[in-house]
């Protein structure tokens, strides 16, 4: 279900934006409408943010991402355009709707921590209820909750001033869920810590979505963060989108020349996922299969290994060629008792974690969904190539055979 939806949003800066307005639609450019003492903050700008998704505004200094994001909660008056939120178009709330908005269904998260020094961890977590007038004994046990959420369990006492950067960044997400809003707005929000913290954060704040199931507007102007953590990426240059589309399409299928340059240099093994590897397994043993029929399986497909799965497709491990050959010297009747454990991985684990299992594992690697049902197979070879595709480099046929 669509939670955000923008259309032709745009936001001119200055004392006579409506002239800036005309000029933009005049076709001027950005440069010549600043030349008037107006400036392009947005300009037509258009996407929507289904609920529950986690996407990504990233861009360049000056690319508007803030300002879009501001716009979201007229923290900025879109100077023309419309947001609409569940269905309701907020460019039309007066005050008092604008503020219960502001207070019960968005909330923001802010580059700088925004804490109040004089008050303890709990009560800045509390701020926002507060602000919306709920008893004292409610509004502390709802904030010591969120404040468990972030990880800060036992530091509800405490003041921001004795807690690291990035458990301040905590208590002003904590302080933002405590009012247990539909969407989170966050503007460049670990921006201002330190690469080791920021990458805690990251990997945090995507355990914590799978959890509270937010519908997440992220800034950010760094390309790695927005691949970690988006489930789609609009990617904005002058104010204006460029590409809207998921990490792999925008990194497989870039619209433009800027966007080429923006992922020239990224680590694809990061970035691509099993699903972009994935094969079909063309073959399956079943566990009361007989060590000839899974040993003819194998030879029909050139495979050394089979995965074994229950007719429903739910993964129960492997079987080598070495352990189906032995059962039949031992007349094992069926390989059942003969399955291996076997690792697995969901389609979007990263390419670097696939690497890291296929280098203590030789035999076909699983994918598996949410049910544990087979969705196909990760070979070696498979991710070799997909590796030496993206990076414009070259495997050899002999590493590649080696591989598989």
């Amino acid at each position: 279900m669509t939670k955000i939806r923008v259309e032709k949003l745009t936001k001119i800066f200055g004392p006579h934006p409506e002239q800036g307005l005309r000029m933009l639609d005049e076709g001027k450019s950005n440069a010549e409408i600043r030349e008037t003492g107006q400036a392009v903050g947005i300009a037509d700008v258009s996407f929507e943010v289904q609920e529950g998704e986690f996407l990504v505004v990233m861009g360049l200094s000056g690319s508007g991402k803030s300002t879009l994001i501001r716009c979201l909660n007229r923290l900025n008056e879109p100077t023309r355009g419309h947001i609409f939120i569940d269905g309701d178009d907020i460019t039309r709330f007066d005050r008092e709707h604008l503020l219960k908005l502001r207070q019960t269904k968005i909330s923001m998260v802010f580059q700088h921590f925004a804490l109040f020094p004089h008050r303890t961890v709990v009560d800045n977590a509390a701020y926002g209820l507060e602000i919306q007038g709920i008893d004292p004994d409610e509004r502390r046990r709802r904030a010591n909750e969120a404040l468990e959420l972030v990880g800060l369990k036992g530091w509800a006492d405490a003041y921001p001033g004795q807690l690291s950067g990035g458990m301040q960044q905590r208590v002003g997400l904590a302080r933002a869920l405590a009012v247990e809003p539909d969407i989170l707005l966050m503007d460049e929000a670990f921006s201002a810590l330190d690469p080791l913290i920021r990458r805690d954060m990251q990997h945090e704040m995507m355990q914590l979505q799978q959890r509270v199931k937010k519908t997440i507007v992220f800034i950010t102007h760094d390309l790695d963060e927005a691949l970690q953590v988006g489930d789609r990426i609009v990617l904005m240059k002058d104010g204006r989108v460029v590409q809207i589309g998921t990490p792999e399409d925008i990194l497989n299928n870039p619209a433009n020349a800027y966007v080429e340059r923006f992922v020239e240099n990224v680590d694809m093994s990061r970035v691509l996922t099993a699903q972009s590897v994935l094969q079909r397994a063309r073959v399956l043993a079943f566990p009361n299969d007989g060590p000839r029929t899974v040993l003819r399986k194998m030879a029909d497909e050139n495979y050394a290994s089979l995965l074994v799965v229950n007719r429903d497709y739910t993964l129960i491990g492997s079987i080598s060629a070495e352990a189906a050959s032995q059962a039949v010297k031992d007349g094992v009747e069926t390989i059942g008792a003969l399955v291996e454990e076997t690792p697995s991985v969901p389609p979007t684990e990263p390419l670097m974690s696939v690497i890291g299992i296929l280098a203590d594992w030789r035999w076909l690697l699983p994918v598996i969904d949410e049910n544990n049902k087979v969705l196909g197979v990760v070979t070696r070879a498979a991710v070799l190539t997909a590796l030496a595709e993206n990076n414009d480099t070259s495997v050899s046929d002999a590493e590649r055979s080696d591989a598989a």
